[in-house]
């Protein structure tokens, strides 16, 4: 007979109830940013998310790893992270309404 350890489930249910919690809380942000960043590609305030990677593959061939779409100081950044062939993450910044790489550097 198969018998389990009391603390053992205490553990497993306090892990269950936290992810119950937290989970439903992430789609909805994903999904603001989303319509946010729609909104301002569908206005001509930044350029599409297709255009910037085609830039980033430019300077930088490789796996997209990450993605996003950040205001700061007034403006839209596209930050992109590419794996490139040797293994090196790299970090590009776009201006996110012109295009134009603002700054790239290899991540540590």
């Amino acid at each position: 007979m198969y018998t389990v350890n009391p603390a053992l489930a205490w553990v497993a249910a306090g892990m269950l109830a936290a992810m119950l919690v937290a989970v439903p809380t992430l789609p909805a942000r994903a999904d603001a940013d989303h319509l946010t960043a729609r909104r301002l590609r569908d206005g001509g305030e930044i350029l599409s998310l297709e255009r910037i990677a085609e830039r980033a593959h430019a300077e930088k061939p490789g796996e997209i790893l990450e993605t996003e779409l950040k205001q700061k100081h007034g403006r839209y950044i596209y930050e992109i992270e590419i794996l490139d062939g040797g293994g090196r993450v790299w970090e590009l910044k776009f201006d996110a309404r012109s295009g134009a790489l603002i700054k790239l550097e290899k991540e540590d």
